[in-house]
C-alpha cells in the first residue's frame, strides 16, 4: 500500500486562518472528486469556521474525549484525504499514541493523505526561542523531522496588525479573553517575532528541498537563489577585515548568508594563529555566520571546491602578504589560483594592513634605495662572470665588436638597476675582462695601447651617464610619490572629518601612520597635561620631538626623528590641528548656548501658557468672591449659592493646577518622595473611579483575579490611574466605554486603559508625555497638558514604565507596567 501524502499549513500564531484554509482546501479537493473527511477540527466556537466545516463529511469523535482524533474510526473509514487540525496536540491518557502527530503517522502508513495545521511555536527546534519571545514554554511540540518529511509545507500568513484587528473584533477568542490576549501573546512585537521565525524556518525548508532537487536531477551549476558569501581565513590579523567586508556584501541582499572557512593541511597541524582563529570564529557567529574547517594541501583549489559545494555566489580572500620576489620565486599565490578556478563565482581580493602595510610617506634623500643598490651589486657579481664565460665560449676573430657591446650592455643594465656605484664596479670589471680575455696578448692585464685605456674610460663614462640619468629619474619619481602621498594625507584627513569623524583624532591618527611613528599625542596647555587626541602605543617612551600647535597645545611625537621636508609637512598638519581645536571650542560653546536658548524659549512659552491657565480660574474666583462681598447688589439665595459654587470650583481647579506644577518641578529636580510598599492594584483602581465620579456606563472593568501585589506608592499610583483615566474618558466618543484591564505578563503586572478615540500617530506618541503638550485637544479649559507627563514621571519614580500603544480598531491604549512586590527594588 502506498504511503499517504502529508500537507502541512504553518502559521505564526493562532488566528491567522490555518483551520479556515485547511477546510477550504478540503472542500476544493472534494469538488475535484477526492474522498475527504474531517478527522478532527478545532473551531473554537468561530461561526465562520463551523459553517465551512458543515459542508465536509466528518468522522464521529470519541464519546469520552470529543476533542481527540478517533484513529481507528478514520482508518476504518479509509478516506483519500483526512483533515487533522492542530498537529502538536497531546492526546488524552489511554489513547494509542501520546501525541497527535503520531496518529497522523499512522494514517499516512495506512495510505491516507493528511492535511493538517501547526503553529510555529509548536516546532521542537524553536521551543527555546519561542519561550524567550513569549515568556511561555510550550508543552505540545512536533519534531522538526516530521515537518521536514512532509510532502508540502505551506505558510498561512497574516500581518501582525491585521491579526490584532481580527482578535479585537472577536474573530479569534471570546470577548472575555481579548484584552488578556492583546496584552500578552498578541503584542505587536511578539507577533512580528513569531512571523519572522515562521518565515525563516520555511526558508530553511525551501533550501533543503532545493538542494535535494538539484542532487536528484544532477544539477551542479550555481543557482543564485540568494547571496552566499564565503570568506577565506588564514588565521592572520587580516581576518577581521575580511569578515566584516563579507558581512557587508551578504547584508546587501535579503537573506544573504555568511560562511567563513579555514583550510588546514592534510596532517591537520597547520594552525599558525589558533588564538586569532578562535577570535575570528566568535566574530563570525556574532555576525550571524557559520565557521567551517576543511582539509586540503592546495588552499586555493580547496577554497573553490568548498564554495561550489555550498553554492556560494561570492568569495572573499585577502591580498597576498608575500613580497614580489617571494611571489616570483614561489609561483602563483592563493588569490591567483582562486581567480583562475572560480568560474562563475565572484571573487573579491581585499587589501589589508598585512598585505601593503599602513599608509606611509616615501622618504626623500638618495635617488635609489639601498635595496636597489644591493640588487645592482648582486647583478654585477652574478651576471658579469656569466656573460664573460658565455662570450669566451663563442669567441672568434670577428666577434670583438659584439663582445664589447655585450659587456657595455651589462654595464647599462647594472646602472639601471643599482645606480652609480654598482655601475662603476661593473664598468671596471668589464674593462678588465675585455682586456684579459679578448685583447691580445690574451690572459694578461696590459694596457699597452692607448685605445685600450680609452675603451676602459668609455666604459666608466657610460656607467656614470646612465647611472646619473637613473638617479635623477628615481629622485623625481620619489618626489612625485611623496607629493601625492602628502596630498593623500591631507585629502584623506579632510574626508574623515567630512564623514563625521573626530577631526583631532583623524589628524593625529593619520600623522602617526604617515610618518611611521610609534605614538602621537596632542596635549593641551590648559588644563595642563590634558590629552586631546592620541594614537599609537601609549607606552612608547619619552617624546622624540614636540611641535607647537598654535598657542594652546603641543603635538608630541614618539619614534624616529623627522627630516626637514617632513617637518614642513608637519607644520601644515599643526596648522590644521590648531584650526580643528578652535572649531571644537566654538562647537562646545555653541552646544552650551543652544540648550540655554532652547530653555529660554521654552521658559517663555511655559510662562505664557501657565499665566493663561492660572489666570482663568483665578479671575473666576475673584469675580465670584467680589460679587458675594458687594453691598450694592442684593443677591437671592440661589444667586449666592451659584457664586459660591463658582468660587469653589475655580479654587479647586487652581489648586489642582498649582499641585501639578509643583509635582512636575519636583520630578524634574529629582526631589519627589516615593514610598514603596506592597499595593493591591484593585485597591487603587476602584478609588480612582470614585475620585473621577465614573460609573459602569463610562468604564468597563476587566480585573484579573489572583494578581500579585505590586511595588508602588499607593497615593502616587492612584494619581497615575486618575490622570490616564481622565484623559481616556475625555477623548472617548459618546457611547463608547473606556476599558480598564489588569494582567500579569512575564515579570511585570500591567494596567491597560483602553479608549476608542482618535488615537495618536506612532511618530508623535512620545510628545504626549512632554509637559504642556495637548495633542488633538483644542479645548483651553482642559488644563496645562501635564497629566500624562506627570503619570509617566510618577510611574518611573516607582520603578515602572508607562507606554502608549494602538487600540485595535482605533484609539489609544495606555499600558502601566509595575514590578511585583516580590521582586521589589528601590528605584
Amino acid at each position: 500500500m502506498a504511503r499517504g501524502r502529508l500537507h502541512v499549513l504553518l502559521g505564526a500564531a493562532p488566528g491567522v486562518g490555518k483551520t479556515f484554509a485547511m477546510l477550504e482546501e478540503g472542500r476544493r479537493l472534494r469538488e475535484l472528486g477526492s474522498d475527504v473527511v474531517i478527522a478532527v477540527v478545532e473551531s473554537h466556537g468561530r461561526p465562520a469556521t463551523e459553517a465551512l466545516a458543515a459542508g465536509v463529511d466528518a468522522v464521529p469523535r470519541r464519546m469520552l474525549e470529543p476533542t481527540d482524533l478517533d484513529l481507528e474510526a478514520v482508518i476504518a473509514r479509509a478516506p483519500q484525504v483526512a483533515l487533522v487540525d492542530e498537529l502538536a496536540r497531546l492526546n488524552a491518557p489511554g489513547s494509542r499514541h501520546e501525541r497527535r502527530w503520531q496518529d497522523v503517522e499512522a494514517l499516512l502508513e495506512a495510505g491516507i493523505s493528511v492535511l493538517t495545521t501547526v503553529d510555529v511555536q509548536h516546532i521542537e527546534s524553536l521551543r527555546e526561542v519561542v519561550e524567550q519571545v513569549t515568556g511561555v514554554r510550550q508543552r505540545e511540540t512536533v519534531p522538526d523531522a516530521v515537518l521536514r518529511a512532509a510532502d508540502r509545507v505551506e505558510l498561512v500568513d497574516l500581518a501582525p496588525s491585521a491579526l490584532r484587528d481580527r482578535l479585537a473584533a472577536g474573530d479569534v477568542y471570546p470577548a472575555e479573553r481579548i484584552d488578556a490576549a492583546l496584552s500578552s501573546f498578541f503584542r505587536l512585537g511578539t507577533l512580528t517575532a513569531l512571523r519572522e521565525l515562521a518565515l525563516l524556518w520555511l526558508a530553511d525548508e525551501v533550501d533543503s528541498a532545493l538542494a535535494a532537487y538539484r542532487a536528484e536531477h544532477g544539477i551542479h551549476g550555481r543557482w543564485d537563489a540568494r547571496e552566499r558569501v564565503v570568506v577565506s581565513l588564514t588565521g592572520g590579523a587580516e581576518g577581521e577585515t575580511l569578515l566584516r567586508r563579507g558581512a557587508r556584501i551578504a547584508a546587501r541582499s535579503a537573506g544573504g548568508e555568511l560562511l567563513a572557512v579555514h583550510v588546514v593541511s592534510q596532517d591537520g597541524l597547520t594552525r599558525r594563529h589558533p588564538e586569532a582563529l578562535a577570535a575570528q570564529r566568535a566574530l563570525v557567529e556574532s555576525l550571524g555566520g557559520t565557521f567551517h574547517e576543511i582539509v586540503g594541501d592546495d588552499v586555493g583549489r580547496s577554497l573553490v571546491q568548498f564554495a561550489r559545494s555550498v553554492d556560494a555566489t561570492q568569495l572573499v580572500v585577502g591580498a597576498s602578504r608575500r613580497s614580489r620576489l617571494v611571489a616570483a620565486l614561489s609561483g602563483q599565490g592563493i588569490g591567483a589560483t582562486v581567480v583562475r578556478e572560480s568560474g562563475d563565482i565572484d571573487v573579491h581580493i581585499v587589501t589589508h594592513a598585512a598585505a601593503a602595510g599602513r599608509f606611509a610617506l616615501p622618504r626623500l634623500g638618495g635617488g635609489l634605495s639601498a635595496r636597489r643598490r644591493r640588487a645592482g651589486f648582486a647583478l654585477a657579481a652574478i651576471a658579469g662572470p656569466l656573460v664573460t664565460a658565455l662570450l669566451v665560449s663563442v669567441r672568434s676573430e670577428e666577434s670583438m665588436t659584439s663582445d664589447v657591446l655585450s659587456l657595455q650592455l651589462l654595464v647599462v643594465v647594472v646602472a639601471l638597476v643599482g645606480g652609480l656605484w654598482p655601475a662603476l664596479v661593473a664598468a671596471v670589471f668589464s674593462g678588465i675582462a675585455l682586456d684579459f680575455f679578448f685583447v691580445d696578448p690574451l690572459h694578461t692585464v696590459t694596457i699597452a695601447e692607448p685605445l685600450h685605456a680609452l675603451a676602459l674610460a668609455l666604459f666608466v663614462v657610460n656607467a656614470l651617464l646612465v647611472s646619473y640619468v637613473v638617479d635623477q629619474a628615481a629622485r623625481r619619481s620619489r618626489a612625485a610619490r611623496r607629493s601625492a602621498a602628502e596630498s593623500q594625507l591631507l585629502a584623506t584627513t579632510a574626508g574623515s572629518v567630512l564623514r563625521g569623524e573626530d577631526a583631532l583624532q583623524a589628524l593625529v591618527g593619520r600623522t602617526r601612520e604617515a610618518f611611521g611613528l610609534a605614538s602621537v599625542r596632542l596635549v593641551a596647555d590648559e588644563p595642563a597635561g590634558t590629552v586631546l587626541a592620541a594614537d599609537g602605543d601609549p607606552a612608547a617612551g619619552e617624546p622624540s620631538e614636540s611641535v607647537r600647535v598654535g598657542g594652546r597645545a603641543a603635538l608630541e611625537l614618539r619614534g624616529r626623528i623627522l627630516d626637514a621636508s617632513e617637518r614642513r609637512l608637519l607644520g601644515v598638519v599643526a596648522t590644521q590641528l590648531d584650526a580643528a581645536i578652535e572649531h571644537r571650542e566654538l562647537s562646545a560653546t555653541a552646544s552650551e548656548l543652544g540648550p540655554l536658548a532652547h530653555a529660554d524659549r521654552t521658559r517663555s512659552a511655559l510662562l505664557s501658557a501657565v499665566s493663561h491657565d492660572l489666570r482663568r480660574p483665578l479671575a473666576s474666583a475673584i469675580t465670584a468672591v467680589g460679587g458675594l462681598r458687594s453691598t450694592e447688589v442684593v443677591l437671592t439665595p440661589a444667586e449666592r449659592e451659584e457664586l459660591l459654587a463658582t468660587a469653589d470650583e475655580s479654587l479647586v481647579a487652581l489648586a489642582a493646577l498649582v499641585s501639578d506644577l509643583l509635582d512636575v518641578s519636583r520630578l524634574q529636580a529629582g526631589a519627589l518622595a516615593v514610598v514603596l510598599d506592597d499595593v493591591d492594584i484593585d485597591d487603587v483602581i476602584l478609588p480612582s473611579l470614585d475620585e473621577l465620579g465614573l460609573g459602569p456606563s463610562q468604564v468597563e472593568l476587566d480585573l484579573a483575579p489572583d494578581l500579585p501585589s505590586v511595588s508602588a506608592d499607593a497615593a502616587l499610583l492612584q494619581r497615575v490611574v486618575v490622570n490616564i483615566l481622565a484623559n481616556a474618558v475625555r477623548f472617548s466618543p459618546p457611547g463608547r466605554r473606556v476599558r480598564v484591564a489588569t494582567s500579569a505578563f512575564g515579570d511585570s503586572v500591567e494596567v491597560r486603559v483602553v479608549d476608542h478615540g482618535p488615537g495618536v500617530a506612532a511618530d508623535r506618541r512620545e510628545e504626549i508625555f512632554v509637559p504642556f503638550q495637548r495633542l488633538g485637544d483644542t479645548d483651553n479649559l482642559t488644563g496645562l497638558g501635564l497629566g500624562l507627563a506627570l503619570a509617566r514621571g510618577l510611574t518611573e519614580g516607582m520603578g515602572g514604565t508607562l507606554e502608549a500603544d494602538d487600540t485595535p480598531g482605533g484609539g489609544l491604549t495606555m499600558v502601566v507596567s509595575l514590578r511585583p512586590a516580590s521582586g521589589r527594588m528601590d528605584p
